[in-house]
C-alpha cells in the first residue's frame, strides 16, 4: 500500500534509516535526486513494510542503488508529462481520478474572432500587390517599393517571432490576441492618412504596423486548437483558423481591383476610390478590435483533452523558454519539417506577391481578371485545407498526407509554369486552381504535424518557427523570382521554384512520424472519459471520473 509521509520533507541526520516502518521509493522526482534524499528524509513516497513481499522491497532498494543517467533536456520535458511504458500513468494522476475534460460552446466564439481579424490582417497584406501598377503610378515608386509593401510582412516575422511566441508561452493566449487585433486595427487607421501621393511612406509606416501584427496571429491557429478543441476536431479548428488568413488573401485579390479600378488619368477619382478601401477596412478592423477584447478568453473551464489536462497540470516554474527553443531544435523531424514547411509556403507567398506582374505580363490591361486568378487559387486552396483538416481528424495519418499534398502542389506548380504562356485565361483559372488546392492546403498539416512531432512544447513556440521559416523563404524567393520574372519571363522565376519544392519532397520524405499528442490522446478516446459541453452552471459540469491508465504505443516508448 502506498501512502504519503505526512511529514514531508523532514530533516534527518545523514545515515539515519526512516522510522514508522516505512522504505523509501522514488516519488517523481528527477534522476539524480534520489540520493540525495536518502540522505535529507523521505520527499512525497513511502512505502509501508506490511503486506510487502520481500521480493518487492529487494527490487525497490536495488532501484534505489542503481546508477542513474542524466536526461537530455528534450527528455526531461517528456517525462514531466508522458507515461514511460505501458501500465504507467500520466504524472500527477496517480491515486486520483483522471483530470476533468469538457468542451465550452465558447470555443466556437472564440474561434470565429480569431479567423476574422486574421482575414483582415491577410486582406491588407495582398491589397497592395494585386493593383501594383495602379499604386505604382498613384505614389510614382518603382514596382520594387510596391513589392516590399508585401514583403515587409515576411520581414518583420523574422525578428520578432522569438520575443512574440515568449509571450504567448509565458502570458498567454487573450493578451497575444489583444496585441495582435490592436495593432491590425492601428496600422489599418494609419493608411487612412497616406491618401496622397508624397505620402508613400506613411502608407508603409501602416503596413509595418499590420505585419506587426501579423507576428502575433499567424502562430496562434495551433494553440487555439489545442487549447480549446477537443481530440477529434483539433485539426479541423487548426484548418478553419488557417481558413481565415487565406479567405483574407482571397478577398483581397477580389476586391481592390474593383474598388480601385485603374483610374490614373483621374487622380482625384484614384484618391477617392482609395480612401474608400482604407476606411472600410480599419472601420471592420476597429469592429473586430472590440470584439476581442469583450469575448475572446484565455482557455476554457476545463482542459478539452487528456494531453491538454497534462500540460495544464505541468508546474510553471518548471517551463523554460529557451530549453524549449533548444528542444525543437534538436528534434530532427521538426527541423526537417522547418525546411520543407518553409519552401512551399514561401513559393506561395512568392507567387501571390507576383502574381499581378505575371498575368499582365502575358494578359495586357487584365488587372482584374488577375485578381480573380489569385481568388481562384485562394479559395480552392480553403476547400483543401478545410478537407485535409477533416482527414486527418477522421485519420490521424500525418506523415503520409503531407507527403502525397507536398508532391501534388510540386506537381500543380509545373502545370501552373507551363500553361501560363499559352494565351487562354481558362486554363490559368484552372491550373491556379489545382496549385492552391494543394498548396495552401498545406498550411494546416504542417502546423499539426509539427504539433504531433514535438509535443509536449508549445503549439505556439513550433507554429511560431514554422511561420518564421516561411517568411524567409517567401522574402528570398519573391526576390529572386522577381528579378527572373524582370530580366527573363515568369517561366524562368516559376521553374526556380519548381526546383527548391522538389527539394522539399525529399526532405518530407525522410521526416520521421512520431505522433506524441496522439498517443496521449488514445488513451482517453479508447477510455469511457467523455468530453461533454460546459454550460455555465455548476449541475452540468462534467462529474469525477475514474483514473485511466495511458499505455503509449511501442513506437513512442522507443522514441522517448
Amino acid at each position: 500500500m502506498v501512502k504519503l509521509n505526512d511529514e514531508e520533507g523532514a530533516a534527518m541526520a545523514p545515515g539515519h534509516q526512516p522510522t514508522n516502518g516505512y522504505l523509501l521509493v522514488p516519488g517523481g522526482e528527477p534522476p539524480g535526486k534520489v540520493s540525495a534524499e536518502l540522505q535529507n528524509g523521505p520527499k512525497a513516497g513511502c512505502l509501508t513494510l506490511n503486506g510487502v513481499s520481500r521480493e518487492s522491497l529487494a527490487a525497490a532498494a536495488e532501484a534505489l542503488c542503481r546508477p542513474q543517467t542524466p536526461l537530455a533536456p528534450e527528455e526531461e520535458t517528456q517525462t514531466r508529462l508522458l507515461p514511460t511504458g505501458p501500465g504507467e500513468e500520466t504524472p500527477g494522476t496517480e491515486g486520483s481520478p483522471a483530470p476533468q475534460t469538457a468542451l465550452s460552446a465558447r470555443r466556437f466564439v472564440v474561434l470565429l474572432i480569431f479567423s476574422l481579424y486574421s482575414l483582415v490582417n491577410a486582406f491588407q497584406w495582398i491589397q497592395y500587390s494585386v493593383i501594383s501598377n495602379v499604386f505604382e503610378g498613384f505614389y510614382g515608386v518603382s514596382s520594387l517599393h510596391i513589392d516590399w509593401l508585401s514583403m515587409v510582412y515576411m520581414l518583420a516575422y523574422v525578428p520578432l517571432i522569438f520575443p512574440a511566441t515568449w509571450l504567448l508561452d509565458t502570458r498567454g493566449l487573450r493578451l497575444t490576441a489583444l496585441l495582435g487585433s490592436g495593432l491590425n486595427c492601428l496600422g489599418a487607421w494609419v493608411k487612412c492618412a497616406s491618401v496622397q501621393q508624397h505620402l508613400f511612406w506613411v502608407t508603409m509606416l501602416g503596413q509595418c504596423l499590420c505585419s506587426v501584427a501579423q507576428v502575433f496571429i499567424l502562430g496562434l491557429p495551433s494553440r487555439i486548437a489545442s487549447v480549446w478543441f477537443g481530440p477529434k476536431e483539433v485539426s479541423t479548428a487548426c484548418a478553419t483558423a488557417v481558413l481565415g488568413n487565406q479567405l483574407g488573401a482571397a478577398i483581397g485579390f477580389l476586391l481592390p481591383p474593383v474598388l480601385v479600378p485603374n483610374t490614373q488619368n483621374n487622380t482625384d477619382l484614384l484618391a477617392c476610390n482609395i480612401s474608400t478601401m482604407f476606411y472600410g477596412t480599419s472601420s471592420v478592423a476597429t469592429f473586430l478590435c472590440f470584439l476581442t477584447i469583450i469575448a475572446f478568453k484565455e482557455k476554457p473551464q476545463y482542459p478539452p483533452s487528456q494531453a491538454q489536462a497534462a500540460l495544464q497540470n505541468s508546474p510553471p516554474a518548471e517551463y523554460s523558454y529557451k530549453k524549449s527553443i533548444r528542444n525543437l531544435f534538436r528534434n530532427v523531424p521538426f527541423v526537417l519539417l522547418l525546411i520543407t514547411y518553409g519552401i512551399i509556403t514561401g513559393a506561395f507567398y512568392s507567387v501571390s506577391t507576383l502574381l499581378n506582374q505575371m498575368i499582365l505580363t502575358y494578359y495586357k490591361g487584365e488587372e482584374v481578371n488577375a485578381g480573380k486568378i489569385g481568388l481562384t487559387l485562394v479559395v480552392a486552396g480553403m476547400v483543401g485545407s478545410i478537407l485535409c483538416g477533416f482527414w486527418l481528424d477522421y485519420t490521424k495519418i500525418y506523415k503520409q498526407t503531407t507527403l502525397i499534398v507536398y508532391i501534388l502542389s510540386f506537381l500543380g506548380m509545373v502545370i501552373f509554369t507551363f500553361t501560363l504562356d499559352l494565351g487562354y485565361s481558362i486554363v490559368v483559372f484552372v491550373t491556379g486552381g489545382v496549385l492552391g488546392f494543394f498548396m495552401t492546403g498545406y498550411l494546416p498539416l504542417g502546423f499539426e504535424f509539427a504539433v504531433e512531432i514535438t509535443y509536449p512544447e508549445s503549439e505556439g513556440t513550433s507554429s511560431g518557427l514554422l511561420n518564421a521559416a516561411a517568411q524567409i523563404f517567401g522574402i528570398l524567393f519573391t526576390l529572386a523570382q522577381g528579378k527572373l520574372t524582370t530580366d527573363y519571363s515568369p517561366k524562368a522565376g516559376n521553374i526556380f521554384l519548381c526546383v527548391w519544392m522538389f527539394l522539399g519532397i525529399i526532405l518530407t520524405a525522410l521526416i520521421k512520424s512520431d505522433l506524441r499528442r496522439h498517443n496521449i490522446n488514445i488513451g482517453i478516446a479508447n477510455g469511457d472519459i467523455k468530453a461533454v459541453p460546459v454550460e455555465d452552471t455548476v449541475e452540468d459540469s462534467p462529474t469525477d471520473q475514474e483514473s485511466k491508465t495511458i499505455v503509449m504505443s511501442k513506437q513512442s516508448e522507443s522514441a522517448i
